[in-house]
């Protein structure tokens, strides 16, 4: 048998994701993918958020990312709402991936379809000599151990080869093999009407639509939603409430009432979904776990189930890399579904309430109308529609001020301020405040591999530095340049953890700082206050 210290089921993105977490930090693991190249057909998940962006940006990735993204961010970053994608417009949202324009991340959100991250993610990992990608390969069984876990591999010739692994990752999708094996199973509920993900090309289309990430589709014959894959032609539609089964389906139909005109389109796809909201009812059994959809399945409407399961692959994977470097301890691991279940649960509810109000929802007679009688129907629906769908596109709360609070592996929060300051005052268990450095370096640049210490004074640190030298954990130092910042950002001392997540800080040295420390690396549980 094979040993590795990780093994990942599913090598889609948030598979290859946790492998670039452990693989920068020089954990070996293997990842079985049971496709040879990316689904093409079909773009899927298409938003990567500012947080994810932030993240490709700790792993040196966020400018190869644009690089390759179909769609520039100077293109645009709108969404519209239409009558059809070239009829009228009511009203658009501005700049919903441009959320570092509002001074609170170093990055912009960026379109990009699944197919095309998951090639460039796949060529990354296949450079990091610490990752073995299997593709052809599919898990068929898994078992826990005192010491290992088996994982039995089926080759792309048939034969079965058997894994032994410290930890298993579960990132296989809604058919998980790995929440089978573990007894795990969803808990939720389904929506009771079906939508159609429809794929064209029409290269005519792009020269005539007004640029806009996505359009929604205000009309009674397919109401639904739109948007560009690239700028060569190849669209996106989502039909709400159209049986993708049906003998009868006209997919060309359906995109010629989505444009409102007959134009000369080819159908590269269909795929039939029906939204599901449902979370597995554990996400870690010993040494195994679960992350992205095999962990929880949400509405697509405000772009939150990819990016959320890549937060897990990040929270999970710097956690067993501490662990298998030794200066992790068993509370680490533990923390991984505490902290992450309360995300996914307020996704799952986030996502069911931007899908409570759909395109058909917000259609009325008289949109298309001339005159009084039809200015009077488009204003009445562009006041619907920022009371209903506005949240959906601008949720810095929720990608960028989510917080870990009542983590075991966070220091409570002592000093006085609100929840809500997350963006401008340090908070723990919350993201570091993104504030400039100097040009082009951002606060959250400076936090390393290990713990991460800012700081006014070093002498106020000088327990912490020695407490983390004595126990094996890595810490670097930061001192604040600019007085100023540190206190607008309401702290003189700042404890980072890898993920860039406040899990300390105080106006002074910590009262007692091996066993914050302790605390932190899930060694113990001791808190400590400031002094």
């Amino acid at each position: 048998m094979i040993h590795t210290p990780v093994l990942i089921s599913g090598g889609g993105p948030v598979g290859l994701c946790a492998a670039i977490e452990l693989g920068l930090r020089g954990i070996r693991c293997v990842i079985v993918e049971p496709r040879p190249e990316p689904t093409r057909l079909r773009p899927r998940a298409k938003t990567l958020n500012t947080r994810t962006m932030e993240h490709f940006r700790r792993w040196g990735l966020a400018d190869r990312i644009r690089a390759q993204a179909p769609l520039p961010t100077s293109w645009s970053s709108d969404v519209a709402f239409r009558t059809t994608l070239l009829g009228r417009e009511i009203t658009r949202f501005s700049g919903v991936l441009g959320l570092g324009d509002e001074g609170v991340s170093p990055e912009l959100g960026q379109q990009m379809p699944q197919y095309v991250l998951e090639g460039l993610l796949r060529d990354v990992v296949a450079d990091l000599p610490s990752c073995a990608l299997l593709l052809g390969s599919r898990v068929v069984s898994v078992a826990d151990g005192l010491d290992h876990a088996v994982v039995g591999v089926r080759a792309p010739d048939g034969t079965v080869e058997r894994f032994t692994a410290s930890y298993v990752i579960g990132a296989d999708g809604a058919r998980s093999a790995v929440r089978e094996a573990i007894g795990a199973s969803y808990v939720g509920s389904w929506a009771s009407r079906p939508n159609l993900g429809v794929t064209f090309r029409c290269e005519q289309l792009l020269e005539r639509a007004a640029p806009a990430v996505q359009s929604w589709l205000l009309n009674d014959r397919v109401p639904g939603m739109m948007g560009p894959v690239d700028l060569d032609g190849t669209w996106w539609l989502i039909a709400f409430g159209v049986d993708g089964t049906s003998p009868n389906l006209d997919s060309v139909a359906l995109v010629h009432g989505a444009l409102g005109e007959r134009l000369p389109v080819e159908i590269v796809s269909t795929d039939p979904w029906t939204a599901r909201m449902e979370l597995a009812d554990r996400v870690r059994d010993g040494r195994i776990f679960l992350v992205g959809d095999a962990a929880h399945l949400n509405p697509p409407f405000g772009g939150h189930g990819l990016n959320t399961g890549i937060g897990d692959a990040v929270d999970l994977g710097w956690k067993l890399a501490a662990v298998l470097d030794g200066w992790g301890g068993p509370g680490l691991l533990d923390s991984y579904e505490a902290e992450r279940r309360a995300v996914h649960e307020r996704v799952v509810d986030e996502a069911t309430a931007n899908m409570s109000t759909l395109a058909g929802h917000l259609v009325r007679d008289e949109l298309d109308t001339a005159g009084p009688i039809g200015d009077a129907a488009r204003a009445a629906a562009v006041q619907e529609i920022h009371a209903t769908k506005r949240r959906e596109y601008y949720s810095l709360d929720l990608v960028l001020g989510h917080g870990y609070q009542g983590s075991a592996v966070i220091a409570p929060e002592h000093l006085p301020g609100a929840p809500e300051d997350w963006a401008t005052r340090v908070r723990t268990g919350h993201r570091l405040p993104h504030a400039w450095l100097e040009p082009g370096l951002s606060t959250l640049d400076r936090v390393g591999p290990g713990y991460t210490v800012f700081t006014v004074d070093g002498a106020l640190v000088d327990g912490v530095v020695s407490a983390a030298e004595h126990a094996g954990v890595p810490l670097s130092l930061v001192r604040w340049q600019d007085p100023t910042l540190a206190a607008s950002l309401g702290a003189d001392v700042v404890v980072v953890r890898p993920d860039q997540v406040v899990a300390w800080h105080g106006t002074g040295q910590p009262q007692d700082p091996a066993g914050l420390l302790d605390t932190l690396t899930g060694r113990g549980t001791v808190n400590s206050a400031s002094s």
